[in-house]
């Protein structure tokens, strides 16, 4: 049997209006001891607060919905990792709903689960939405942010890296190891997100300053996944002049990388990989890999913190973080 306020009340000898205001976190109506001998009778009991309850009675929910692409990527975790701090240090509530591998139905019924109770806000994971779908969440009214992500619509708010930077970077950091043909794989130019687009224009701009020819068939586009990278190797091969490749994410360069153990291509003396991202993968393939990294965990708690406020105070903002300025360079010779 539930313990309830009333339990308490008996055990501390205090009245039911007294134990309500003290973990309701009201102040003025009672003194501090009062509020500690209360507390601690709670936690003795092993008392705990209704929140569906509370949610209704106040009209306002603690509870951020969190939702995931599932394409199979590797960076979510570390957002959502991110994500729990802030909503922990709020005293907020997470629920993580997945939206399928682009699909339109799937995403669907992930906004109607969390538009069906109380929320106190919407976070999406890399979830490019169907138009249909977007209405559905621009017209409910709910505080959201998209993570991971960046879109042309300056009206949709979200929180990335700086996409741009991360395609300029990686691609300098290839032409300073003496690369002149270097594709750019796996990456997505062809959805309302703007993440792919902004990646390849800064991969242009380095190819630009230094006086290099884009061809065609160096780019390779794809969904961020480890097919992606399988896909974009066989067709390098077709053409055989590419000797160094941008990743579009680390699964895609892993992809890559398996390719060319399966064919006995030497990485990085036949061919060179950077990856973007910089997650634990780049650490656990042989030989390891170059990145990019971003800041995954920064996004999740900002995110999460923004959010919060939103709910508060209806201010919005879209936000570009900076990734780490240098490549996190990791030593292959000894593989």
């Amino acid at each position: 049997m539930s313990i309830t306020i009333k339990d308490i009340a008996r055990e501390t000898g205090f009245s039911v209006a007294t134990v309500s205001r003290v973990l309701s976190d009201k102040t003025g109506f009672f003194s501090p001891q009062t509020a500690i001998i209360v507390r601690e009778a709670a936690a003795n009991l092993g008392y705990k607060k209704n929140m569906a309850a509370t949610e209704l009675v106040t009209q306002k929910s603690n509870v951020i919905a969190v939702i995931v692409n599932s394409t199979k990527t590797n960076f979510s975790d570390q957002i959502i990792n991110g994500i729990q701090k802030r909503a922990d240090e709020a005293e907020k509530r997470v629920i993580i709903l997945y939206a399928g591998e682009r699909n339109e139905h799937a995403q669907k019924i992930a906004l109607s689960t969390a538009l069906e109770r109380p929320i106190l806000g919407i976070l999406l994971l890399s979830v490019d939405l169907f138009p249909s779908n977007l209405d559905i969440l621009t017209s409910s009214q709910i505080p959201f942010y998209f993570l991971s992500i960046s879109f042309k619509n300056n009206e949709l708010n979200y929180i990335s890296s700086d996409d741009q930077e991360i395609g300029y970077q990686a691609t300098r950091y290839l032409l300073e190891q003496g690369h002149k043909n270097i594709g750019i794989a796996g990456l997505d130019i062809t959805n309302s997100a703007h993440t792919g687009v902004l990646r390849f224009k800064g991969y242009q701009q380095a190819l630009n300053e230094s006086g290099i020819t884009f061809k065609q068939h160096w780019l390779q586009t794809g969904d961020y996944s480890y097919e992606s990278g399988i896909i974009a190797f066989r067709n390098y091969c077709l053409n055989k002049d590419v000797t160094a490749v941008i990743a579009a994410s680390d699964l895609v360069g892993i992809g890559i990388l398996n390719e060319c153990s399966h064919l006995k291509i030497n990485v990085p003396a036949e061919l060179s990989i950077i990856t973007i991202d910089g997650t634990n993968l780049c650490k656990l393939v042989r030989p390891q890999l170059s990145s990019v990294t971003q800041d995954f965990y920064r996004m999740g708690y900002l995110g999460t913190t923004y959010l919060i406020n939103s709910a508060q105070n209806n201010a919005y903002t879209s936000i570009v973080i900076n990734q780490r300025q240098s490549v996190q360079k990791i030593s292959s010779t000894d593989y």
